[in-house]
């Protein structure tokens, strides 16, 4: 199962997952359509499944005309999300699980960033092979997503169900946001030796126009303060002790940084 990793608009990143023993292709939110049909055309596959994590424009907007060429392909989304998600024909839900590639994806139940936001998570097959995580708009490379429809008690349940997650699994966010997140991250995580290497290697690979994504969960548990509520350095910063009041206090500042 290989993973191509399409950049499109001003930060987002459209995702390719290509069997190529059988050639078929599904393609992880796509924002437009015109680079995703360029992508297949170079694999010669053939799109069989759209997997949407939520109904924003820029992760659904490709979705009617990849179905104009390639009108059997399959549309899943959250089941909440029903008539939100263009030509949705599959209505997930937590603890639910879809196959591609022979592989299983499990679906996890993520709200915060809206209230129907999903994940879809593919285990590893093999000791020499990694988890693979498309996550949308709830994790991002060293943040996470702004909350536009949910509460932060929603999002700390959501991140507590990804952290739980293999450290090796990798993290396929939705933007290219990593260098903004992280230079958040060190005004409330200065101490954080992980963190300022982590800064240090991002900000070299975006001079050089190299992208971020994939992260890994062990890389977001040691460096994004998102997924570090409960370290005693943040939560005394916060002043707070309850998980959801710490980040509320923590999505607060980034949202105003």
């Amino acid at each position: 199962m290989d993973i191509i990793r399409i950049p499109v608009l001003s930060d987002n990143y459209v995702f390719l997952i290509y069997d190529r023993n059988t050639n078929e292709i599904a393609v992880v939110d796509p924002a437009v359509s015109e680079p995703v049909l360029a992508e297949i055309g170079k694999l010669g596959g053939k799109l069989t499944a759209i997997l949407n994590t939520h109904h924003h424009l820029d992760h659904v907007g490709g979705n009617k005309e990849l179905l104009q060429h390639f009108p059997e392909a399959i549309v899943y989304g959250g089941k909440k999300d029903k008539g939100r998600i263009p030509r949705q024909d599959v209505f997930l839900e937590d603890g639910d699980a879809i196959e591609f590639s022979g592989r299983k994806a499990h679906v996890y139940f993520v709200p915060g960033h809206t209230f129907a936001h999903i994940a879809y998570y593919f285990p590893p097959i093999n000791e020499s092979e990694s988890g693979e995580l498309f996550c949308g708009d709830t994790l991002f490379a060293g943040g996470c997503g702004r909350l536009f429809e949910g509460t932060p008690a929603n999002m700390v349940d959501s991140l507590s169900k990804l952290r739980q997650l293999p450290e090796s699994t990798r993290v396929w966010c939705a933007h290219e946001y990593t260098l903004s997140n992280l230079k958040f991250a060190l005004t409330v995580d200065q101490d954080n030796p992980h963190l300022h290497k982590r800064y240090k290697d991002v900000q070299e690979a975006r001079e050089n126009n190299v992208a971020t994504v994939p992260s890994t969960i062990g890389m977001e548990k040691l460096t994004n303060p998102f997924m570090r509520w409960d370290d005693p350095k943040i939560k005394s910063l916060m002043g707070f002790e309850e998980p959801e009041r710490v980040f509320a206090r923590l999505r607060g500042m980034k949202d105003n940084f």
